[in-house]
């Protein structure tokens, strides 16, 4: 459904999250009962990192701030610190003049004091049309930077779980986690867009794109220099993937070129290991050749992964009354995937149908293969129930109920795996 120009422009959720507080206007006026103030030199910070102009003031007390371009509308006093006796009445007023003014940064820097945030900005540079210089933008060119903000954040955070060339469904439910509470601001001209990562659960995830992203960009370069693809197998510790290889195509694709742009919680401070100020990271549409021979690369070169998986069967498929079938099961332990597809042999397929019916998990060996995102099991053996108390197995008779016409479709040979 198309979002009316009349909604509000405000930061949203990106993968989930709850509404953030600084997206409503009374976070930026303290009630009386206690709210907490922003520290002057947090918010010093954010003023000059979106581009406010510093006009003066009292030196040494207080500072005045303007917001950028040629309207700058309402100026601000900020204090030098807390420590002066009208530290707080001025921080009030600085806070409920951003809920009101009218600058694009303005909304952003509360959403950065509101929970201290480590921000992550993309940009792209695409041919600007008459709509555009009027103000509106085209649906697809913003739809296509969000799609590509949103697979380049869980790059980030499924490199964080983990290091490998090619996570495919590997890690997906706690990276997604991991961003819960991420918020991105509008994004005008479907050309630029900033995500804000709370550095209490996300931090570790921006540290991982920061360092994951310009091994991509060292990566490229040297690919382009020498024609090898070395540099890309080295970058894989760095958290490079197939994953972000195949989110940065998606970003430059049909661009003049794009760039991504890391910035650390003035609050939270610079992360160990890392630059207080990182350089922006740029590609081009050059790269893209690079980029998509690393992906393909990484999926090709991926090993499968000896795996002992408990599970809960959920489907079961075979073409006759014997012989082989293939089953389904809920991943309950030993793999870091929601679901795995097994072929198993007649024996192996009537214990797995038995487990069903009376509501025990299954436990099977085998390879997880990186064909199919790792969703397959091969070479499956030590097929055997799982003993597990009421309480659980109680639980699972209850998810066998509510599905029983799938299993009694499945066993008929009639619902496709």
């Amino acid at each position: 459904m198309h979002r009316s120009m009349d909604e509000p422009t405000g930061p949203v959720e990106l993968f989930g999250a709850r509404s953030h507080p600084a997206v409503s206007r009374e976070y930026a006026v303290p009630d009386g009962d206690g709210a907490p103030l922003p520290d002057p030199a947090v918010l010093t910070a954010l003023l000059h990192r979106y581009g406010w102009q510093r006009r003066g003031g009292a030196a040494g007390r207080y500072s005045r701030w303007s917001p950028p371009g040629p309207a700058a509308g309402a100026s601000l006093l900020v204090p030098e610190s807390a420590a002066f006796p009208d530290a707080e009445d001025l921080l009030a007023e600085a806070l409920t003049a951003l809920s009101r003014s009218a600058a694009p940064s303005a909304r952003d820097i509360l959403v950065s004091l509101a929970v201290p945030s480590d921000e992550v900005r993309w940009w792209r540079e695409v041919p600007e049309s008459a709509a555009g210089a009027a103000g509106a933008w085209g649906w697809a060119e913003a739809d296509e930077l969000r799609s590509a903000a949103r697979q380049i954040l869980l790059a980030g955070a499924l490199a964080a779980r983990g290091r490998a060339g090619y996570h495919g469904a590997r890690h997906r439910r706690k990276a997604r986690a991991a961003l819960d509470g991420t918020l991105i601001g509008p994004a005008p001209g479907g050309r630029r867009l900033t995500a804000f990562v709370p550095v209490e659960s996300g931090r570790a995830v921006a540290v991982q794109l920061c360092h994951a992203l310009h091994a991509t960009r060292e990566a490229v370069d040297y690919q382009r220099a020498t024609g090898g693809m070395e540099a890309f197998d080295s970058a894989v510790a760095a958290g490079v993937s197939r994953e972000l290889t195949e989110a940065l195509v998606a970003l430059v694709r049909g661009t003049e070129g794009a760039g991504i742009d890391v910035r650390w919680a003035p609050a939270a401070g610079t992360p160990d290991g890392c630059p207080a100020r990182p350089a922006p990271v740029e590609f081009s549409p050059g790269d893209l050749p690079a980029l998509r021979s690393a992906g393909a690369r990484y999926l090709r070169e991926e090993p499968a992964v000896p795996v002992r998986i408990t599970g809960a069967v959920v489907r079961l498929r075979r073409s006759g009354p014997r012989g082989a079938g293939i089953v389904r099961l809920r991943v309950l332990a030993g793999a870091e995937v929601a679901h795995v597809r097994v072929e198993l042999d007649e024996e192996a397929y009537r214990i797995a149908g038995h487990a069903h019916l009376v509501g025990l998990p299954l436990r099977v060996e085998g390879r997880l293969e990186r064909r199919g995102g790792f969703r397959r099991l091969t070479g499956a053996s030590q097929v055997a129930p799982v003993q597990v108390d009421e309480a659980e197995r109680d639980r699972l008779m209850k998810s066998l109920q509510e599905n029983v016409d799938f299993f009694e479709e499945a066993c008929a040979g009639e619902e496709p795996l």
